[in-house]
């Protein structure tokens, strides 16, 4: 139903854009809208009739029927609701999107073995909201000792989450990675080694010291989990130990791509479902 339908033929296509709410870009709104946009731009240049929207504000009576397909970083539940109703190609599937809630995103990594941090350790630890992606920085928190972690989790009930995840911080190079499944592009980069942060929760890890390890596999990892989930637009981050081996602790859909945006955009309108 949705982005695996298959090879649009046209000589010209209809294209619903839909830009995601702001409070789902912390620090990100113009990098989000850009990397869309470098898309908008290649179809246009294909012939593409393209609409582009926030997601804060659908027009309403929208016809569905006026587009052969919806390119989308919306994230409202009300965006993803009206999205499974629609009989088009959809990238990201909005059914995929609500699996990267976090919680529900952290048991399915579970069940299919993918390498995630363990709950306890002796390093500290991560707190991270459950429901939804990360809107501010305090839905990611780090904890020094578990007395730390109980407070941290008191303040997130107070603000009337009971829905989280609590992993080990694991001792290592975070690894940034980005990727568009199926088309072959996948990138990684150290954040500590170009400065470029969100939260600045790169600091907890300090500097990379790229350590040796299989980027094949971790980009084979990351490929498995993103057709498992079913976002073909997909990045996250993983930690590199001293000894090579490595976990993911964050996945999510359509991320900015602020260091490859273009060769991004290139990757996109390669996939299955643009391809006409």
């Amino acid at each position: 139903m949705h982005q695996s339908q298959g090879i649009i033929h046209k000589s010209q296509c209809a294209v619903l854009a839909i830009l995601r709410a702001e409070r789902f870009s912390p620090n990100s709104v113009a990098q989000d809208k850009a990397v869309m946009m470098a898309v908008v731009n290649r179809l246009q240049g294909r012939g593409c009739s393209v609409q582009v929207v926030s997601e804060d504000a659908l027009p309403q009576g929208l016809e569905p029927s006026s587009f052969d397909l919806v390119l989308s970083m919306g994230r409202l539940p009300e965006t993803l609701a009206w999205l499974k109703t629609l009989d088009r190609p959809i990238i990201n599937n909005p059914f995929g999107v609500e699996r990267c809630a976090r919680s529900i995103l952290h048991n399915l990594m579970l069940r299919e073995q993918i390498p995630v941090p363990p709950t306890q350790g002796t390093c500290g630890y991560w707190l991270k909201r459950g429901d939804a992606a990360a809107q501010t920085p305090d839905d990611v928190l780090f904890a020094a000792d578990e007395q730390a972690l109980q407070s941290a989790i008191e303040g997130f009930r107070r603000r009337g989450i009971s829905d989280y995840v609590v992993s080990a911080h694991i001792p290592g190079d975070l690894v940034k990675f980005y990727g568009v499944l199926g088309t072959g592009f996948f990138r990684l980069f150290y954040p500590t080694d170009d400065g470029q942060s969100k939260f600045g929760h790169e600091a907890h890890n300090g500097p990379a010291h790229h350590y040796a390890f299989s980027a094949a596999d971790l980009q084979q990892t990351a490929e498995r989990l993103a057709a498992r989930v079913d976002v073909a637009v997909y990045g996250g981050d993983a930690i590199v130990r001293p000894d090579g081996t490595f976990c993911l602790i964050d996945f999510n859909d359509w991320p900015s791509f602020s260091r490859c945006r273009e060769e991004a955009a290139e990757a996109i309108v390669k996939i299955e479902t643009l391809k006409y």
